[in-house]
C-alpha cells in the first residue's frame, strides 16, 4: 500500500509538472555535468574546514520546463545523503531575491535534516551537546567573531543564554532569533542576568543591514557544530527579478555575488548555493542588446543612491555571473526519453493497478515539445484518458509558456527594509 501511494504522488506531482521526492527519486537525473560538479562541490567543503575555506555557488540556465525545478530536487537528495542540511527556495512576491533577510528566513523555514522531519532550527538547537568539541569550536569562534566586530554580540550572548537557561520559552525565542524573527534585546539581558553572565556580555541591537548576513553565517556555524558538513541552500526561478525595478533588480544581483561567493569581504565557509535561472535571462533583461539593457543602467542608478551607493561593483559582478557563469542544461537524448518514459510507465502501472500501453517518444521535437516535461505530461495525459475511457483515441494539444519578463507593479511594491 505505501509503494502504491507513493508511485500515485509521483505521478500526481509529474502530471502536475512539480516534481516531488517520490518521482525524483524514481526517475532520477539526466544532468551529469551540473550532477559532478554539484557532488565536486559537496567533497570540496566537506574537505576544508579551515577559516580561509571559501564558499561555492553555481548557476544553472535552461528554458521553462526543461527540468530546473527536477534538477534542484535531485541535488536536494545528493545532498542529504551527503550528510550536508539543504534548504529550497522558490524566489517569489513573498521571498524577493534582494532582501537576504527574506530569503533567509525562508531557507531556515524550509530547512531539512537528513533523517530528521521537525522544525529545521529546533532539530539543530536539540543537536546541540554543549561538552562536544565541534561545539567548543563553535562556542570560541563566536565569541572571537564578536571580539573582532564580525559578529555583534548579541550572537554569542543569545548562545551562552541557550545552553545555560532554564526558561523554556526563552530558549525558544532565542532560536527562532536565529532563525530569522525578531527579538527584544532586553529579553537576552535578562537571560545573562540570570545564569549571572550580563557582565561578560556587552552589546546594542544590531543594525539591520548587518543582521542578516551575520545571521547566515551563524547559522552555517552552528549547521556545522552538530556534525552536518554543510549547508546547501537551492534558489529556484532567479528569473523573477526580471520582473523587479530597476534598484531591486540592481540588489537582486549584488545578492547573486554574495550567493556566488563573489562579495569581497563576505564569505559562509560550508555553505553550497545552486540558483537556477531561465536560459534566456541575460540576454534579455541584462545584454546591451535586451529588453532591459541592465549593463548599462543598473550600477549608474544603485551609484545615484546614498542608501545602495556601495552596491554598484557587487552588482556588476552579479550580472557577470549571470552572464558568463551559467551551466546550460543538456537537451535529453533518445535514451533519457525512452528511460524516462519507461520508468513512469511502471510507476503508472503501481499507482493505479492499470497496465498502461507502450508509449513511443524520443528526444527532439518543434520548440517546447523537445522539453522532457512536455514528454512526460505527454504520455501521463494519454494513459489517463484511455484508462477512463478503454478504446478512446486521445489528440493531445499543448500550449507553450513563455517567460515574462515585464515589470510587476505588486512586486515593486515590496518591502525595502532588510530588517528581521
Amino acid at each position: 500500500m505505501e509503494e502504491k501511494l507513493a508511485a500515485r504522488l509521483a505521478v500526481e506531482a509529474l502530471r502536475n509538472g512539480v516534481p516531488n521526492r517520490e518521482a525524483v527519486r524514481a526517475l532520477g537525473c539526466n544532468q551529469p555535468k551540473a550532477e559532478t560538479r554539484f557532488i565536486g562541490m559537496l567533497d570540496e567543503a566537506a574537505g576544508d574546514d579551515s577559516p580561509s575555506a571559501s564558499h561555492r555557488g553555481m548557476l544553472v540556465s535552461g528554458d521553462f520546463g526543461t527540468g530546473k525545478s527536477h534538477l534542484l530536487a535531485h541535488l536536494e537528495h545528493l545532498a542529504l545523503s551527503r550528510n550536508f542540511v539543504c534548504s529550497r527556495v522558490a524566489i517569489s512576491k513573498e521571498t524577493p531575491l534582494y532582501d537576504l533577510g527574506k530569503v533567509f528566513t525562508s531557507a531556515m523555514e524550509n530547512g531539512r535534516i537528513p533523517g530528521r522531519r521537525g522544525r529545521f532550527i529546533e532539530e539543530l538547537a536539540l543537536s546541540m551537546q554543549p561538552d562536544s568539541d565541534e561545539y567548543s569550536a563553535f562556542s570560541r569562534w563566536a565569541d572571537t567573531a564578536a571580539s573582532n566586530g564580525l559578529l555583534n554580540m548579541i550572537f554569542p550572548a543569545s548562545r551562552v543564554v541557550h545552553e545555560r537557561s532554564g526558561d523554556l520559552d526563552l530558549i525558544s525565542e532565542i532560536e527562532s532569533f536565529w532563525a530569522g524573527d525578531r527579538i527584544q534585546i532586553t529579553k537576552i539581558r535578562n537571560g545573562l542576568k540570570q545564569i549571572d553572565q550580563l557582565q561578560f556580555y556587552k552589546f546594542r541591537a544590531p543594525k539591520a543591514a548587518e543582521l542578516s548576513p551575520q545571521r547566515l553565517r551563524f547559522a552555517v556555524e552552528l549547521i556545522k557544530s552538530v556534525g552536518y558538513r554543510g549547508w546547501v541552500v537551492l534558489l529556484d526561478e532567479v528569473e523573477l527579478i526580471g520582473s523587479y525595478s530597476i534598484l531591486q533588480r540592481g540588489r537582486s544581483y549584488a545578492e547573486i555575488a554574495r550567493w556566488m561567493g563573489f562579495a569581497h569581504g563576505e564569505n559562509y565557509p560550508g555553505l553550497i548555493v545552486v540558483g537556477a535561472v531561465t536560459e534566456d535571462f541575460a540576454s534579455a533583461i541584462i545584454s546591451a542588446d535586451g529588453q532591459r539593457k541592465d549593463c548599462d543602467y543598473v550600477r549608474p542608478r544603485l551609484e545615484q543612491s546614498m542608501r545602495y551607493i556601495s552596491l554598484g561593483a557587487r552588482a556588476e559582478r552579479g550580472m557577470r555571473i549571470l552572464e558568463r557563469n551559467c551551466l546550460a542544461l543538456q537537451p535529453p537524448s533518445d535514451e533519457d526519453v525512452k528511460s524516462t518514459v519507461a520508468t513512469l510507465r511502471g510507476l503508472y502501472e503501481k499507482a493505479y493497478d492499470w497496465v498502461p500501453p507502450p508509449y513511443e517518444a524520443t528526444a527532439g521535437g518543434a520548440g517546447f515539445q523537445g522539453r522532457m516535461r512536455y514528454k512526460v505530461r505527454a504520455a501521463i495525459n494519454e494513459w489517463d484518458l484511455r484508462r477512463l475511457h478503454p478504446g478512446y483515441q486521445p489528440i493531445t494539444e499543448f500550449e507553450n509558456i513563455a517567460t515574462s519578463y515585464e515589470e510587476n507593479a505588486d512586486l515593486e511594491r515590496g518591502t525595502e527594509d532588510d530588517t528581521a
